[in-house]
């Protein structure tokens, strides 16, 4: 038989990325952040369920492939406190997430769970739980910290190197597979005529002996209805990237740009290929914001009025406050950056990802150069810096699926993670205007591919994972 030559003679895997012209959609639930208004009257609570409920139920009437739920480890601070203008939501997320199974039917279950302050087990357990309540609808969105900051809430401190951050996430994540792997198909009797209700010899031991931790465990569920939970990963660097080649279903990419995406997709696609996978294995769908309304003009003028909210003039205060380290109210935020320069050098990650390791005083004399050139004040500086100009999608409804008819056909992502900026109606013009425009050009789902969120997203059921040197020592059957 003659070899197909877009298939890799090691794993029988397609080399070729080969677009699949449509798009999944899916929800990221942040709570209260620079991006989510909360001084409008349409305003919700972050924390009430029904929030959460209205949302996910909206999400599901659009056929969204799967409900997104941030993760806070600790309070933000603001010059030493918790930042008021950015303290609530991101309850736990499958405390949430098990009550959202309750009320959804279809919608994967998306939880964002970190792999230093949690256990191997321990996790791949409540995980295993998640997806056998949804009927095989949970995912795992895989992140790593290793700051002391957040370390201090668990007493471990900072005691991942963040050079090493990668390599325990992978064996943590591969020890978790392990153990979603260890239940043979039809270990479970079929029948109550059956002898045993368990098949001898179909549940395995997992051993796995590292440098944080020892795991010997007889894990206690079966698998679910998608085979085991599916995996999100989010890493931009060059070790993200290969981690979530190696190990991811999905990417929560920071890349929604036209051609920014395809350049990502095709770095993706190299990385995937280089770790044995299919050129298709890997889905991206990157974080994005929609400000639509039925004409352009409507769009432009809602976007306006999102954007003098999102940042008012306390928030555009505060911005400059984490970077220069003081107080700054004596500045008038429709006046010029202050030309008092900051009292720290570097900014630390007390005060939040998108602050943590700035150059303070380099940027302070930057950012004032460039304000003066473009004639901004401290309130336009801050709403241009904080806009997500690449991650946000303005105009007509018509308009915008156009533009998502390339990105489908171009196979430059494969789909789009929301972030809604009110709550709990954010969505609302998505699924009742935009999800339609979609349909009608034949690039969004018009039902739901299956039942589990593998199927929804169009992911394989997967191999067995393969034990790794150092990953997993043993593994034996009981």
């Amino acid at each position: 038989m003659s070899q197909n030559p877009n298939q890799n003679p090691r794993q029988g895997q397609a080399t070729e990325f080969t677009p699949s012209g449509q798009l999944q959609l899916g929800v990221f639930f942040q709570g209260v952040n620079s991006g989510t208004i909360w001084k409008s009257a349409d305003s919700g609570s972050q924390t009430d369920f029904e929030s959460f409920r209205r949302i996910a139920r909206t999400a599901e009437r659009g056929l969204f492939a799967a409900f997104f739920l941030g993760e806070g480890l600790r309070l933000r601070e603001h010059l030493g406190r918790p930042h008021a203008l950015d303290v609530a939501g991101r309850p736990d997320a499958q405390t949430m997430l098990a009550a959202l199974a309750s009320v959804t039917s279809d919608i994967g279950l998306v939880a964002t769970q970190n792999t230093t302050y949690n256990d191997p087990a321990d996790l791949a357990h409540r995980l295993s739980t998640l997806d056998l309540l949804s009927g095989g609808r949970a995912a795992w969105n895989v992140v790593t910290t290793d700051n002391a900051w957040t370390g201090a809430n668990f007493r471990r401190g900072g005691y991942l190197d963040h050079a090493d951050r990668y390599v325990h996430a992978e064996a943590f994540v591969e020890t978790a597979k392990r153990i979603w792997d260890a239940w043979d198909d039809g270990a479970i009797a079929a029948s109550p005529s059956a002898p045993q209700w368990a098949a001898p010899g179909a549940v395995r031991r997992v051993h796995h002996a590292g440098k944080h931790y020892t795991v010997d465990v007889t894990p206690r569920l079966p698998r679910s209805a998608q085979y085991r939970p599916v995996l999100f990963q989010a890493g931009d660097s060059p070790e993200g990237r290969d981690f979530a080649a190696r190990q991811a279903d999905v990417i929560f990419s920071a890349h929604p740009k036209f051609d920014d995406a395809l350049e990502f997709r095709r770095d993706i696609v190299e990385r995937t290929l280089r770790a044995g996978r299919g050129a298709n294995d890997v889905k991206i769908m990157p974080a994005s914001e929609f400000i639509l309304a039925a004409t352009a003009q409507e769009a432009l003028a809602k976007k306006e009025w999102v954007r003098s909210l999102q940042i008012g003039p306390q928030q555009a205060i505060a911005y400059l406050e984490q970077f220069w380290g003081r107080e700054l109210q004596e500045f008038d935020p429709d006046g010029p950056l202050p030309s008092i320069d900051p009292v720290v050098e570097e900014t630390s990650e007390t005060r939040g990802s998108g602050f943590h390791g700035a150059r303070a005083r380099q940027l302070a004399d930057q950012w004032r150069a460039e304000a003066k050139e473009k004639d901004l004040s401290i309130r336009q500086f801050v709403s241009a810096r904080t806009s997500r100009v690449d991650a946000t999608f303005t105009g007509s409804y018509s308009a915008v699926a156009d533009r998502l008819v390339d990105y489908a056909r171009t196979g430059a992502v494969d789909g789009f993670n929301i972030s809604p900026w009110l709550i709990p109606s954010g969505l609302d013009d998505i699924v009742n205007h935009l999800v339609p425009a979609l349909q009608e050009r034949g690039v969004y789902p018009t039902e739901y591919a299956g039942s589990t969120l593998r199927e929804n997203l169009g992911l394989a059921t997967p191999e067995r994972s393969a034990a790794g040197a150092g990953v997993v020592a043993a593994t034996s059957r009981i």
